[in-house]
Formats: C-alpha cells, sequence, structure tokens
C-alpha cells in the first residue's frame, strides 16, 4: 500500500505543481489583460472587447486551482480552530471528518458545474466567441482536484502516514519551504515514515 500511496504522492504532487503554477500564470496574464484595457481605454481611446471576459474566466480558474492546491497543502478549507484544544489522539479522525466534508464539497462543485456547463454550452461568451461551457469548467476542474487531494490525504491517514497541515510538523521534518507541493516532498515523508 505504501507503495502505491508513494505513486499516488508522486502524481497528485505533479498535478498539485502544475495547478500553483498554471494558477500563477493566469494571475499574471488577468493583471496583464485588465492593465491592457485600463492603457487601451483611457490612453488610446478604445477597448479591447476581448479583456474583461478574459480576465473573469482566468479568475476563476485560478482562484479554483489555487484552493484545490491549498487542501492539498493543508492550508485551505478544514476545521482547524477546534483541533488546538482537542486530545491528540482524536485530531486524526476530526483531520479524516474534515477531508470527508471537503470531498463531499468538491463532489457537489463537479457535479452541480458539470450541470451548469452543460446548460450553458450552447451560448456564446461575448468578446471571446467560445462557448460559455468555458465560464464552468474552473468549477468543476476544481471540484475534481478537491476530491483526489482530499482522497489521498484520506489513504495517508489511513495508512498511518502524515500528511502535509497547516500547524504539524511535517513541513519542519522534511526541510522543505511551507507551501510548496511536489511529488519528491511527499515521497521523503512517506520513506521517512516507515
Amino acid at each position: 500500500m505504501r507503495d502505491a500511496l508513494i505513486r499516488l504522492a508522486r502524481l497528485t504532487g505533479a498535478v498539485a505543481t502544475a495547478g500553483l503554477w498554471l494558477a500563477g500564470i493566469g494571475l499574471v496574464l488577468m493583471t496583464a489583460f485588465v492593465f491592457a484595457q485600463v492603457v487601451w481605454r483611457y490612453v488610446l481611446g478604445t477597448s479591447l472587447f476581448w479583456a474583461e471576459p478574459a480576465s473573469v474566466m482566468l479568475m476563476g480558474w485560478f482562484i479554483f486551482l489555487g484552493a484545490a492546491v491549498g487542501v492539498k497543502e493543508g492550508y485551505h478549507l478544514s476545521f482547524d480552530v477546534g483541533l488546538m484544544v482537542m486530545p491528540e489522539r482524536w485530531r486524526p479522525w476530526f483531520h479524516t471528518a474534515s477531508d470527508l466534508v471537503v470531498t463531499a464539497f468538491g463532489f457537489g462543485m463537479a457535479w452541480y458545474g458539470w450541470q451548469l456547463a452543460a446548460k450553458a454550452a450552447g451560448g456564446v461568451i461575448p468578446g471571446l466567441g467560445i462557448s460559455r461551457l468555458w465560464d464552468f469548467a474552473p468549477v468543476v476542474g476544481g471540484g475534481i482536484l478537491l476530491m483526489l487531494f482530499s482522497i489521498e490525504r484520506i489513504l495517508r491517514r489511513a495508512a498511518g502516514l502524515k500528511t502535509a497541515r497547516f500547524g504539524d510538523m511535517d513541513d519542519a521534518a522534511d526541510g522543505a519551504p511551507d507551501g510548496h507541493a511536489d511529488g519528491q516532498r511527499a515521497e521523503t515523508m512517506l520513506h521517512q515514515e516507515r
């Protein structure tokens, strides 16, 4: 099981790293598009008709990708407040309950996001000329990633392995900087606990 979890950790680490890069690129592009729109409108007296809808779409992608990576790293969408006063032996159960809730939330995002995308697919985004399906694609993609990362955390905990969680010592133990997802760090953590 540990070897399968190592392979899963590599896969989800690579997916999280790619998601983080895409979110960062999306943020930079959105900023550039908004800046260009301001320059075109107020300096050149015209408008970039595609800049606003493209910026809004990019914002959806970097928000949902970033949220999913935050779940993978244990920094987002969890119930950690009460854990500070809880006995240590109960904490894994509450972390797992939190991950189950996040998994259900991710399923709801993917399921209902897909339904919305299917209903809107016949429309066209003004200024971009592409299907309105792409307005809801970030919700579906983010939901799928939330489920993937939460299930990985549950499986690791069930196998008796640590998961990255805000305030845990996992990051300090392997010397990795906080907030950086990659498969190598996850593999190192798994090997340290054998």
